[in-house]
């Protein structure tokens, strides 16, 4: 025979138990004064707390106001049977889990059934025997205690996946969209565009001279003036559009249903902006400003996402290289111009490199 644990082990659980049911709030809906009166006297003998009401409407109404922590319900009652209060209360999902202890005369199959398929959690018979409704109390508590750690525990798992979410898709540092997922957004974004056939801009840009901010004031100050011009970018995109991170001191924006035209207009509000804005940090101020490329689909030169990037970041950089502080479009006249006088100077320039060749039949030195 196994050895039975320490008397001790039981008395504690048992008081255990007792604490945490103590208290516990139990609507009685019956239609007769007395036997409320009845069961009112017992439920608080035992250290409950009680509600009543004589019928169907206002035991709703209660539930709905005060959600009480068992419903001890009786079948019969006119206008709203306790089987209707019963299937109301567990179709009402804004209610939490409420247990539902049915009492009735009625000891046949059939009636338990039905109570039990509108949603009742367990019956009694009258005339009630009260040491089993003190079992059958303490029974459907302790059930909805671990209802209610469950669902405690559900909803911390559900926070913490949304936090590691949140963390897989943004930047630590500006809280903007990280490279990744902006991305993967690029990709459905851009098949959506193609989709429907409407227009998609992207903007890539970055602050002028950002390394001479971290060399001259450190990187926590650097790192200030980033989380700044996150913001600014921030607050002129609209709702639908994406902002992020995609790496260093470069930024990208997505907007969907945005012609190529209205994408420039855009990225030089946005540089005008950040030309006349003071960026502050503790013990200090600086300005700085912002360069941009701007790409667009529909585009000959486009036929996917990735060149849709490339084309902004090509134009980002001639941005850069005719002076910084300006926007320029992919395809555009300055930008065509720029690389046209840019390549035309490199072969100018290999041609200077380039060693003389002699005429036909001199003779070669040393």
């Amino acid at each position: 025979m196994p050895a039975e644990g320490p008397p001790g082990d039981v008395v504690t659980t048992q008081a255990a138990d007792d604490r945490v049911e103590t208290g516990a709030r139990i609507l009685v809906v019956d239609d007769h004064e007395d036997n409320i009166e009845v069961l009112r006297l017992r439920l608080e003998s035992w250290g409950y707390r009680t509600d009543a009401v004589q019928d169907g409407a206002a035991a709703l109404r209660v539930v709905e106001q005060s959600p009480p922590d068992l419903i001890l319900l009786d079948v019969m009652m006119p206008e709203i049977s306790g089987i209707e209060v019963a299937r109301r209360v567990k179709a009402n999902r804004s209610l939490p889990f409420i247990p539902i202890i049915m009492q009735t005369a009625l000891d046949s199959t059939e009636a338990k059934v039905e109570g039990l398929e509108a949603g009742a959690d367990d019956y009694i018979t009258k005339p009630i025997d009260f040491a089993e409704l003190k079992a059958r109390l303490r029974s459907m508590l302790r059930i909805k205690r671990l209802q209610e750690a469950l669902e405690e525990r559900e909803r911390e798992l559900l926070e913490v996946n949304e936090r590691l979410r949140h963390m897989s898709q943004t930047d630590g540092l500006t809280g903007l969209d990280n490279r990744r997922h902006l991305n993967d957004r690029l990709e459905e974004m851009f098949q959506h565009a193609q989709r429907l056939v409407e227009p998609f801009s992207c903007v890539m840009c970055d602050l002028d001279h950002f390394k001479s901010v971290n060399d001259t004031y450190g990187h926590q100050v650097g790192d200030e003036v980033l989380k700044q011009f996150s913001s600014i970018l921030k607050d002129e995109a609209r709702e639908i559009d994406r902002v992020g991170r995609y790496g260093g001191e470069e930024f990208m924006l997505l907007l969907p249903g945005t012609v190529l035209d209205a994408g420039v207009t855009f990225a030089e509000r946005v540089r005008k902006r950040i030309e006349g804005h003071t960026f502050s940090f503790p013990g200090g101020s600086l300005t700085r400003t912002a360069s941009f490329g701007v790409a667009g689909w529909p585009h000959p030169k486009i036929q996917a996402c990735d060149s849709l990037v490339r084309a902004a970041d090509d134009a980002l950089y001639v941005a850069k290289e005719m002076g910084r502080n300006r926007v320029v479009r992919f395809d555009g006249h300055d930008f065509n111009a720029h690389l046209a006088t840019r390549d035309g100077a490199d072969a100018r320039s290999s041609a200077e490199d380039r060693p003389s060749v002699p005429e036909h039949g001199a003779s070669l030195s040393g």
